[in-house]
């Protein structure tokens, strides 16, 4: 089942139906019916694990209307357990985008389908909640940029760690508070990953549907060694699909673009924070491949790619350097004139830290880190409600597009050199890299046939 391209009538369609989230509180869209006690009707497209896992801390502000995946088990777990059987099924994400009666759109699919589906949402005039990365490619993101900004549409970033109120916000508020004073290096640790071994291709199972699945990635074997299944009933085995997707350039980019997006995230919000640029220079570093690669690619095509442990180095504007690493505490460690302080989703430590107790930070500083918007709870839950206070309020979440993406393209240029085997230079005004057209070559990537984006 292939793609759909997205007409030039249906955008100007969709863009003439909505206001910009920056338009004047008078407007009709900022003077929306929808109250603060309304649940939002929303459509599901991907119900793994990811999907399932943070959809449960949104149900009680919502109506589960729809889900869309192209794994008839998945899909239809999501809507027994959200919706207790009473959502509509189905495997193509088109049917939920085409419902007048959804609101906004929760995107949980693997990372090479999010661009599309965000694009085409926006076009059909959704808000929505999409998981990180946005992107699989740079280029995605200046679509992804454009569409938003013609369309006006509210989206959310799923870098959850933004609203974890008493460690992240925290630890950013401390940046801005000046705790740690001039910030001059951050270490970003998020993991290694091991190899596959050589997988084999076996018979796609009759409840996958596997071209779907691909969607605009090359067409490829399905490939599936079977493992352990978990007690919540997902396969935990070595495949090319479902939650091991991650390993395979073609789908995502290994642990630098999984934990690298939230944690990388938190260096460059810090960095804002602080007052000071989260703006891209170069970087390089160290790394290993589970394959060999020639000319940015890898040759054997039948197990994981991506790297498995490395060691990379930003340089960052006003000399900052920042580290993203496989091995050590995960976590980021920000290091200061005034100290230095490491936060992780259990432990916010430093002497800047202990130092709170005699000197605590004003009252306010929580509420101005997270911009001034609502902070009802912590966590992933906040983060939902984040979404949907701005959905109402027409103004921007927490985890906005143009944040995030200047945090992901650093992940991306990171990955980009370990494939090249070297540093890379990069021009943040034209956002390629300087004097390396093999490098710049792979800013973009070709859509399968069927699965193009056109706008």
């Amino acid at each position: 089942m292939h793609g759909n391209r997205v007409s030039r009538r249906r955008f100007l369609q969709a863009s003439a139906a909505v206001v910009p989230y920056y338009a004047a509180a008078s407007s009709a869209t900022a003077a929306s019916a929808v109250g603060s006690d309304h649940r939002f009707a929303l459509g599901l497209i991907g119900a793994g694990r990811m999907g399932h896992n943070h959809l449960r801390f949104a149900t009680d502000m919502c109506n589960l209307l729809a889900v869309c995946d192209v794994d008839v088990n998945h899909c239809q777990r999501a809507i027994d357990r959200y919706a207790k059987g009473k959502a509509t099924g189905c495997n193509d994400y088109r049917e939920v985008l085409d419902n007048p009666k959804i609101e906004v759109v929760y995107i949980a699919t693997p990372d090479h389908w999010h661009a599309k589906i965000l694009v085409e949402a926006m076009l059909a005039g959704k808000d929505v909640y999409c998981e990180k990365p946005l992107t699989l490619t740079i280029d995605e993101g200046k679509l992804i940029r454009r569409v938003q900004k013609q369309t006006g549409r509210v989206v959310q970033v799923g870098t959850m760690q933004r609203s974890y109120r008493d460690l992240f916000v925290k630890a950013v508020a401390m940046a801005q508070e000046g705790r740690v004073g001039t910030i001059r290096r951050i270490v970003t640790t998020v993991g290694g990953q091991g190899g596959s071994g050589p997988l084999p291709v076996v018979p796609v199972p009759e409840w996958l549907d596997w071209n779907q699945w691909l969607g605009p990635a090359p067409a490829a074997d399905f490939r599936w060694e079977p493992g352990p299944v978990d007690p919540d009933g997902w396969s935990i085995g070595k495949t090319n699909a479902h939650q091991n997707f991650r390993w395979w350039f073609d789908y995502s980019g290994g642990k630098i673009t999984d934990w690298g997006a939230h944690h990388v995230d938190i260096a460059c919000w810090a960095l804002r924070a602080a007052g000071q640029s989260d703006e891209l220079l170069s970087i390089g570093g160290q790394a290993k491949l589970p394959v060999p690669f020639r000319d940015g690619n890898p040759t054997l095509g039948d197990q994981y790619n991506t790297p498995t442990s490395f060691s990379m180095t930003a340089q960052v504007k006003e000399g900052v350097e920042l580290v993203i690493n496989s091995h050590g505490d995960n976590g980021v460690l920000i290091e200061g004139t005034a100290g230095r302080i490491f936060v992780n989703r259990g432990k916010l430590v430093g002497k800047p830290v202990e130092d709170l107790a005699e000197n605590p930070l004003p009252d306010d500083a929580i509420a101005r880190a997270y911009r001034g918007l609502p902070l009802p709870f912590n966590r992933h839950r906040n983060h939902w409600a984040n979404f949907f206070h701005c959905v109402r309020e027409r103004c921007e979440p927490i985890s906005d597009v143009t944040s995030h993406l200047r945090a992901i393209d650093i992940c991306h240029a990171a990955n980009i050199a370990i494939r090249l085997g070297r540093s890379l230079d990069w021009d943040a005004s034209s956002e390629r890299f300087v004097g390396d057209e093999q490098a710049n070559a792979m800013l973009a990537r070709e859509y399968r046939k069927g699965f193009e984006i056109e706008v």
